[in-house]
């Protein structure tokens, strides 16, 4: 037990680090591109094969030889089934929308912190375009590698697979505190986004639909949500119109329509073919 519980600490440690330093190496990339020659968007191409890298190694490539086999084991990026790929993916836009609406009423309800996006109208819109789809990138794959990946595949070979869940969830909460801030509506928010990916990972055993829904979940969010989080109406304005209703009800019924599709996903239990 004692055994188990060092492991779980040290790989959750490990998957927290996987998970933050690409973002921060992109940050990094970006600067330094935008300050030399923005026209030439070469920060991607040099991301590009950094999370290349680090895919083909937590996969088993690379040395030592000995752990190549458990890495690609915890990785779990297995192919399924097309129509259960199709069935996790549409499950997951679903939360999202539900979610989407539920950062929209959240915001509206509880004063947070604005959140400032970079201003990217006097670059080429090649630039905007090929740093946007990266961002996404750089915020989905490593975290579901590492986390829906290693940590959450490690823990439901010890506990239930909900107690894994939440655990993996809970684990990553600080990684996306420190660039959303540490308040309650926040990590409320990105639990539940964490969990829902957690299903998905644990219902489908592979986490390749999830990274699909994470990244076009980011992308929705970068491009229509997060924009015009600084113009929503707070408050008692907020609650006498419209709007705020149209978004509750977009939560109950996208929730109950994603739950219904991640329920007769679990009962149908398609399992993706094993590895060679």
């Amino acid at each position: 037990m004692g055994s188990t519980i060092r492991s779980a600490v040290g790989l959750g440690v490990i998957a927290f680090f996987l998970a933050t330093i690409p973002g921060e190496v992109w940050t990094v990339l970006l600067i330094a591109n935008l300050r030399t020659n923005p026209n030439i968007p070469w920060c991607v191409a040099a991301m590009g094969l950094l999370l290349w890298a680090m895919w083909r190694y937590l996969d088993g490539d690379g040395p030592p030889r000995s752990t190549s086999e458990a890495r690609h084991r915890l990785l779990r990026a297995v192919p399924v089934s097309l129509p259960v790929f199709v069935r996790a993916v549409i499950g997951g836009l679903l939360g999202l929308a539900a979610l989407a609406g539920f950062w929209i009423v959240l915001l509206q309800l509880v004063r947070l912190p604005a959140r400032v996006l970079p201003d990217f109208s006097k670059y080429p819109l090649i630039t905007v375009t090929s740093v946007l789809l990266t961002s996404c990138l750089v915020s989905s794959v490593p975290e579901e590698t590492a986390f829906r990946g290693y940590f959450q595949n490690f823990l439901e070979r010890k506990v239930p697979a909900t107690i894994a869940i939440i655990i993996s969830s809970v684990v990553m909460a600080p990684a996306h505190c420190l660039t959303q801030g540490f308040v309650w509506p926040v990590v409320l928010f990105y639990f539940l986004v964490d969990s829902m990916l957690g299903v998905i990972a644990n219902l489908t055993k592979s986490i390749l639909p999830g990274i699909a829904v994470h990244f076009i979940g980011l992308l929705v969010f970068f491009t229509l949500i997060w924009p015009e989080d600084a113009t929503r109406i707070l408050g008692r304005e907020a609650v006498a119109t419209r709007w705020l209703w149209i978004h509750v009800a977009q939560i109950v019924i996208c929730g109950i329509l994603a739950l219904i599709i991640f329920s007769r996903l679990r009962a149908t239990r398609q399992w993706p073919a094993q590895p060679a």
